[in-house]
């Protein structure tokens, strides 16, 4: 009997090409603050930086500003004073769905973030303690009869961590003078804690510590901004990576 003769397998030439593999899509960068308290005493300009634990995933052991992302509680905690009108529009530059709170969030996350890592509360007690404050770290300043201050803070840069990063973060940099430092809490920074120690330390000695790349560039900002004098109009750098390639921009 005979037999159906056998389909002969195709050459490779001529088979389906498999479906690429789907690009990971880019995550999207959260809303973080960060602050630069300066010391401006003396003759030479110094800064607060702090080194993180060497044991963290993200940035370990590198000397930072201290700073971290917009908690929902930022949005509710009471100030003293507000942001410039300049300020708040530079903050939500080139963000067509900003909330009308993301300046205040964001500066309010920045001193938030600046008590949880080195126990310096930034406020005033000139208007008595908060009537109400969320829960955690902002209930300190309330004991304290603090209240957050946003109008000595100033803006300095806006910096997104580039794309294929594991965590990517849209930072807000403001700086803040020392003055503004209305209590201290000792014990947070140590060898256990985010932060294992803090140093005030000049710009050029600033600039020979193991720092993040952006950090090196936003020192120079600072510089700039510090010798003008934080005019109030003055252009915002604005860093990003777009098509794999670093780019500067004014906002």
């Amino acid at each position: 009997m005979s037999q159906e003769p056998a389909l002969a397998t195709p050459p490779d030439s001529d088979r389906p090409e498999p479906p690429a593999p789907p690009r990971p899509t880019p995550l999207r960068p959260r809303d973080a603050a960060t602050l630069i308290v300066l010391d401006r005493s003396r003759k030479a300009l110094k800064v607060l930086m702090g080194r993180r634990h060497a044991g963290l995933a993200f940035m370990g052991g590198k000397f930072v500003f201290p700073g971290g992302r917009i908690e929902p509680a930022d949005r509710r905690m009471p100030v003293a004073g507000a942001l410039s009108q300049r300020v708040d529009d530079a903050l939500r530059a080139k963000l067509p769905r900003a909330p009308h709170h993301l300046g205040r969030s964001l500066a309010l996350a920045a001193i938030r973030e600046t008590y949880e890592e080195t126990g310096l509360l930034i406020g005033t007690r000139d208007y008595g303690p908060p009537e109400s404050a969320p829960d955690g770290a902002w209930q300190a300043f309330a004991e304290a009869g603090i209240l957050p201050d946003l109008e000595a803070l100033h803006l300095v840069a806006r910096a997104i961590t580039p794309p294929k990063r594991a965590r990517r973060f849209d930072t807000r940099f403001f700086a803040v003078d020392r003055k503004a430092v209305a209590a201290e809490h000792p014990g947070i920074v140590g060898p256990d804690s985010e932060l294992t120690e803090l140093a005030w330390v000049g710009l050029d000695a600033a600039r020979k510590l193991d720092l993040p790349r952006i950090t090196r560039v936003i020192l120079d900002d600072l510089e700039a901004a510090v010798a003008a004098g934080f005019p109030p109009y003055r252009p915002i750098p604005f860093y990003f990576e777009r098509h794999g390639k670093g780019l500067r921009e004014e906002i």
